[in-house]
């Protein structure tokens, strides 16, 4: 792996959805709006105390995988990846490169829905704003690399928006937003435990009742970033340099 190539692979992204404004607004406003509407619906009740900070794990991790997953494919469909790769560009830049580029706009992301929701809409926490915002972050960039991953094994853009109900929302379901992860049934409670969103959640409900949850949420980062770190790894293990 070259530095340079890496730089340069993930500058290049940057370039191209900067011009993009439909996906800027997709990245950086809707997060906004959805934690706004569950906002407003829970407005007379202390509903989204709960469930607030727990949705900012969710919103940016299925947003960042939508957006990585597509890309990532329409780079193969489009023959781009095919002439990087006639270049002196290995696959751990180019997968280096994308998840930089993606981890940025993550970290965009889940910084202004961290703000937007503690500011504009008043998230009560116990704990400080910039750890809410450090999980947010880890949690967006997952996100990203793990829809880099799982974009290897789409032919279509369509395949692509399907792994989402395949692979991201049953963590929706299991990941505690809904249900303790200790009260559900003992099989999904072991499932859910070997599912990266969970910990995302966990991480968010300590902040939520917890002054200083420093300490209790180090085990859930180093998890998020354990699957970061795999996702990556087979994303440039799988990655393959077109559409067949």
């Amino acid at each position: 792996m070259s530095a340079h190539l890496t730089w340069a692979t993930s500058a290049r992204v940057l370039r191209q959805i900067r011009h993009d404004h439909r996906t800027l607004a997709l990245l950086l406003v809707v997060p906004c709006l959805l934690l706004g509407l569950a906002a407003w619906v829970f407005e007379k009740t202390p509903i989204f105390d709960s469930v607030g900070a727990p949705l900012l794990g969710v919103f940016p991790f299925v947003i960042m995988f939508l957006l990585t997953s597509i890309v990532t494919l329409r780079e193969r469909q489009t023959g781009t990846m095919e002439r990087l790769f006639t270049m002196p560009l290995g696959k751990g830049d180019f997968v280096a490169g994308y998840a930089l580029a993606f981890g940025v706009l993550a970290a965009a992301q889940a910084t202004i829905a961290s703000l937007f929701s503690v500011w504009v809409l008043d998230l009560s926490l116990a704990g400080p704003v910039w750890m809410l915002i450090l999980v947010a972050v880890v949690d967006a960039v997952l996100g990203s690399v793990f829809g880099l991953f799982l974009s290897a094994f789409a032919v279509t853009e369509f395949q692509a928006v399907q792994f989402m109900p395949a692979f991201v929302l049953p963590q929706f379901f299991l990941c505690g937003l809904f249900v303790e992860r200790s009260d559900l049934p003992r099989a999904l409670e072991l499932l859910s435990d070997v599912l990266p969103l969970s910990y995302a959640v966990d991480a968010m409900n300590t902040i939520v009742v917890q002054s200083d949850p420093g300490s209790e949420i180090i085990g859930d980062l180093l998890v998020i970033l354990a699957f970061a770190v795999v996702s990556i790894a087979a994303g440039a293990a799988t990655l393959r340099r077109r559409t067949p």
